[in-house]
């Protein structure tokens, strides 16, 4: 058995869909499930490009490989450390492929992806009942981050917030 990890290509946009809605099964949160290929496919590989996704593919001969798991990512940047991160947003494998190293196998190909590109960091958030992940993140030596807790403006209140007061100004061609 063979472990290879590849960045996705637009032509995986249906399947990296159907491992989202795998994740957000395991997860207890398929009901918030929205995403489309074609959202997806504008997101990961259109003009700008938000996210990037690794896929796990094990091969058990010359011939075969199956999908079996990913991992979607982004840049974020630590003023702090004045470097750009790597947040990982999503890192899934089947269960039919859990403890043969997958997971191991995608961590360190972000690791790799995150030293090649200066990055300071490599970080991820985590369900707090999801203990055998908690217990694979120790076992490649992450330390959760006790002191913070993660914020979230999202839908509605995203909206609200974005057209409440006066607009304030930004100079888009900064970006």
């Amino acid at each position: 058995m063979t472990i290879s990890i590849r960045g996705a290509t637009e032509s995986d946009v249906a399947e990296i869909l159907q491992l989202i809605r795998e994740l957000a099964e395991y997860e207890r949160l398929s009901h918030e499930v929205v995403a489309t290929e074609e959202s997806l496919r504008q997101h990961l590989f259109g003009s700008p490009c938000f996210a990037e996704v690794l896929l796990a593919e094990i091969a058990e001969d010359q011939r075969s490989k199956n999908l079996a798991g990913f991992a979607l990512f982004f840049h974020n940047y630590s003023t702090f450390l004045g470097k750009p991160g790597i947040y990982l947003e999503d890192l899934y494998v089947r269960p039919p492929f859990r403890r043969q190293g997958i997971g191991r196998e995608l961590f360190r190909r972000l690791a790799q992806i995150a030293v090649e590109r200066g990055c300071g960091r490599l970080e991820w958030a985590v369900l707090d009942w999801n203990t055998p992940a908690w217990d694979f993140y120790r076992s490649i030596g992450a330390r959760p981050l006790t002191e913070w807790t993660v914020h979230r403006l999202s839908g509605e209140q995203l909206r609200r917030l974005a057209e409440s007061g006066s607009p304030a100004s930004f100079d888009e061609s900064r970006r």
